[in-house]
């Protein structure tokens, strides 16, 4: 356990690249073998297949920054895979149909044009959303489905290449977006079913992933955190 001098030294904000196959809460574990802090946080979780910025909010200070932060918009680069629908609309879940149809490359950029501005998205049950206390995903792995109230949240879409059964898309949101659900309605949209392949997140609010350090630095025990520290008083000076 570190004394509290060196405690305090080891309190901040850290950028971490979440590598795939990873849990968010893993690197929380993680920090705390590293610095002996039991209060930390994050600014937004990501699926264990996903990759990306991930804001670690260390030490109780930075805790309470989580609320303002997991408001923030977010960027990512997500790879759809066309022709195959999965249940949790991503690459982790079972495949439950498979479609030889192929659409053409109009036909997906016009698919792509209901992805911008203000949308309508279902949370997926397959998620941690709670309704009347419970977790969708709780629900989800019993074989149950509810009905889930729509929610309003804000795109802009860009297909960066298109490689079939591959689509590249960048995808601008705001909070509370799921990426595996644009993936998965557009699948719909274009009549072949669809599901995201690979993701990451390359912006939480002005953090780019350019900044964050490789999380499977995390796991030396003879790491230094102190030199990657972002400083909440030059948080909020920016």
């Amino acid at each position: 356990m570190n004394d509290g001098h060196a405690t305090a030294l080891m309190e901040g904000i850290l950028l971490v690249d979440k590598p795939q196959g990873r849990t968010s809460f893993s690197l929380i574990r993680s920090l705390r073998k590293l610095t002996g802090i039991r209060k930390i946080g994050h600014a937004g979780t990501l699926d264990p297949f996903a990759t990306g910025v991930m804001v670690m909010l260390i030490g109780r200070g930075y805790t309470r920054l989580s609320d303002k932060l997991l408001l923030q918009n977010k960027e990512y680069l997500g790879e759809v895979s066309l022709g195959v629908s999965t249940d949790t609309y991503d690459c982790d879940g079972t495949v439950v149909a498979r479609s030889k149809k192929i659409p053409s490359l109009e036909q997906i950029e016009k698919a792509l044009e209901y992805f911008q501005g203000e949308i309508e998205q279902i949370p997926p049950m397959y998620s941690a959303k709670k309704v009347n206390g419970k977790k969708l995903y709780e629900l989800a792995r019993k074989g149950e489905e509810i009905e889930r109230a729509p929610a309003i949240v804000k795109v802009e879409t860009t297909l960066l290449s298109s490689e079939y059964p591959h689509l590249l898309i960048k995808i601008a949101c705001s909070k509370g977006t799921y990426i595996r659900s644009i993936a998965h309605e557009l699948g719909q949209r274009l009549g072949c079913g669809a599901h995201l392949s690979q993701l990451k997140r390359t912006y939480s609010g002005q953090f780019s992933i350019e900044e964050c350090l490789d999380g499977n630095l995390l796991d030396d025990p003879a790491f230094d955190i102190t030199p990657h520290l972002i400083a909440h008083e030059n948080y909020l000076s920016t």
